[in-house]
Parts: structure tokens; sequence; C-alpha cells
């Protein structure tokens, strides 16, 4: 193949490279290794996982023509193949290929592993959708790529992204122990609950600032999208699978905080218990719900869950009719804790996390009488700027990642 038939490949990779954003960068930018011979990054849509690949190209690469960036869903594709590119960047010297969606390519694994072992000289980075379970693929990567997640914006980066504070993510030891300090150094020279007010509503997603006021409308979108098309590609589903699945989400939707009766809700639905408990953690790996669980979450033994959560704050106010100011909190503590550590149902209290340390959500009037003689208890309290011993301002776990 010669470079003519792929010229349109490389033009819409050098209009991509000029219009990235190179001011911020992501939480896992830092913390990939990107000297490996393959990286695979996945997440939901949407949380700036292209832009991530093309950041690094810009910070890497002099001569941007060393390596090549393609979205497998580019119709190029439709008349030629992902062999057809690799074999024309080997003959070009090309060092790295970064591919976006490969999820959406068919035998995508396989295709990586005969690019990895019959192609040494070319390093692959590349992105997939959240739903992508590695365990169930045919072929073993695990041996071949390291494997990254990257989550939406937590609290703490929306603040940087906005150009407002720009601060080191806390663990969870050191956001329990000092909380005071760091809300008191924060607070001083900002008031923080209307910014967090905001990220609840539209700060999730990088996209947000691209869109403004048609936030919402795009949000729904991306949604429709991973369960039209992302999902098909992943899993073989039927188009009233497809159907059951948004109907699925609009009823969990209209209803949360959600603690399932399965046999009303799959008599709803006209589906079954397996078919129905499917859908459901094909959208927890989506991104698009959180399903809360007693014990450890395993996709391949599916079982009721306790609770059902949307994933993040910004999708109650995309899709909900209402947002439910107690659900909305939970939902907050639930998405930024469990990108850094096990969340679980616990018998007292709301959420139990790495199996020890059990909180309490809710308003600034919120007391310990649930959880006041159970050693390692805190309350993540709202409407609170700056907290007190085991009182933690509920904003502050959005500075953990």
């Amino acid at each position: 193949m010669e470079t003519n038939e792929i010229q349109s490949l490389i033009d819409n990779y050098h209009r991509r490279i000029v219009k990235t954003p190179v001011k911020f960068r992501r939480y896992l930018y830092h913390k990939i290794n990107w000297g490996v011979r393959m990286i695979g990054i996945k997440g939901a849509r949407g949380v700036g996982k292209t832009t991530m690949l093309l950041q690094h190209i810009v910070d890497t690469y002099k001569d941007i023509d060393r390596v090549i960036y393609a979205s497998l869903d580019d119709l190029w594709f439709q008349t030629h193949s992902l062999m057809d590119l690799v074999d024309w960047a080997d003959r070009h010297g090309i060092e790295r290929l970064y591919l976006d969606e490969v999820h959406r390519y068919p035998q995508w694994a396989l295709v990586l592993k005969n690019i990895y072992d019959n192609y040494p000289d070319i390093k692959i980075a590349y992105t997939s959708s959240s739903i992508l379970n590695m365990d169930n693929s045919q072929v073993d990567l695990s041996r071949r790529q390291t494997l990254y997640m990257l989550n939406g914006l937590s609290f703490r980066e929306f603040l940087e992204f906005e150009d407002i504070v720009k601060i080191q993510p806390l663990s969870l030891s050191q956001l329990i122990e000092g909380h005071v300090k760091v809300a008191m150094d924060i607070t001083k020279s900002e008031k923080i609950i209307p910014l967090f007010e905001l990220y609840l509503e539209h700060g999730y997603y990088p996209f947000y600032k691209a869109v403004g006021d048609d936030f919402k409308e795009r949000l729904r979108s991306v949604v429709s999208v991973v369960i039209e098309n992302d999902l098909p590609a992943v899993e073989s589903v039927s188009y009233e699978t497809i159907q059951k699945t948004k109907r699925l989400l609009m009823l969990i939707c209209s209803q949360v905080p959600f603690e399932p009766n399965m046999t009303a809700l799959w008599k709803q639905l006209e589906t079954n218990n397996d078919l129905g408990l499917k859908m459901l953690y094909a959208l927890d790996k989506a991104q698009i719900l959180s399903l809360l669980t007693t014990n450890s979450k395993n996709y391949k033994h599916l079982y009721k869950p306790d609770k059902i959560f949307l994933s993040n704050t910004n999708l109650m106010h995309a899709l909900c009719p209402t947002v439910d100011k107690g659900n909305e909190r939970e939902t907050f503590f639930l998405s930024m804790t469990s990108t850094v550590a096990e969340v679980q149902t616990p018998t007292t209290g709301d959420f139990v996390v790495d199996g020890k340390l059990l909180f309490e959500v809710g308003g600034r009037r919120k007391s310990f009488a649930q959880i006041k003689d159970i050693p390692e208890s805190f309350l993540a309290v709202d409407d609170t700027e700056i907290g007190f011993g085991n009182r933690i301002p509920l904003w502050m776990f959005g500075l953990i990642y």
C-alpha cells in the first residue's frame, strides 16, 4: 500500500493534533508507563482517553510523523484493514501506533496479538470501551500489555481544569488525618461550595467545557451511543436487548436510590433474571451504573446488587426527571472512593471502604447516632467547608485522585 492510500488517515491525525489541548493533564497521564510495547487504556466515553493519546504524541515527538494516530471507527477501515496500516507503518519506520476505539474492530484482540508478535519494532497504545472484559477475550493479551483504567474528572481535577486551584491528590489516610488543614488552605481563597455544586452538575466529563449549555443533551447522546454501539461491539446482544437496556436505565433513574426488587423489575422489563443481571452488569462496566454489593463485585458470577446508583452525579442531572439530594451526595461519594478503593454495602451505615472504614453520608446536620459506637467510622457531610475530627466535608472526597 502506498502513502497516498493512507493520506486521509494522516490528514485526520494532523487535524486532531492541531486541536489537542496541552494545558491540562488527567491524573492517569503521569502514571502510565509509556515505554512498554503495548498499553491499553479503558474508560467510559467522554472521559478524555483520546486527548491523552494525542497529548502524549505532542509531548514526546518533535516529528509527529514518527508515529501515527487512527480511530478504528474511521471510514477508512471500511475498505482497508488494520494490518494494511501496520504493514505501511512498518515499511515507513513508524515507531508507535496510537489506536482509538479498538473494540469497534472485528477480532481486535487477535489482531493486536499478531501485531505485537510479528512487528517487534512497533509499539502500540490503544483505547477501548470500559465495557471490554479482557478476561473473556479468546486471546490472552495479559503477558503482552499493561492495562489502565481512566475515570472521569475528580473534583480536584475540575478545580485545576477551571484554573481555580492546583493541589496534589490525597490518599484516604491523608484525607482522614489531615482534612482540616487542607480545607483551611483551600477555602481561605475560594468559596468551595458553589464550585462543588457546579461540579456535581457538569464537572465529571471534560467535554463540558467545549459544549457549554448543550452538555446535558450531549451526555444523553453519549449514553445512547454506549448502549446502541459500544455494547453490541463487545457483547452479543439483540436489538430487543438494547431497547430493554435503555428502559432498564430509565426505570432505575426514576427511582434512585434504587434497592432492587428483582422479580418486580424483571416483570416490568419482560425479561428473565439471567438476561436482566447481564444488562445491569453491562451498564456497570460501561460506567453508567454503579452496583453496590455486600461482597466483592465479580463479573464472572453475577448476583443481585444491594443498591443501584448512577455512575456519577452528572448522569443524574442529564437523565433523571428529578435529582434527590441525598442520593446525589451518596452517588458522589461512591464515584470518588470506588476509584481508589473497594466500596461495599455495610450492615450499618451507608458505605464500607476497604473492608474497615465505615461512612455515613448526609447534610451538615448529620449526626453520629447510627455509627457512634463503631471504630473507624466517619461522616461525610455536605454544605460544609471545613470539618472537625471524624466529620469530613463531602467535597473533600473529590480530592483523592
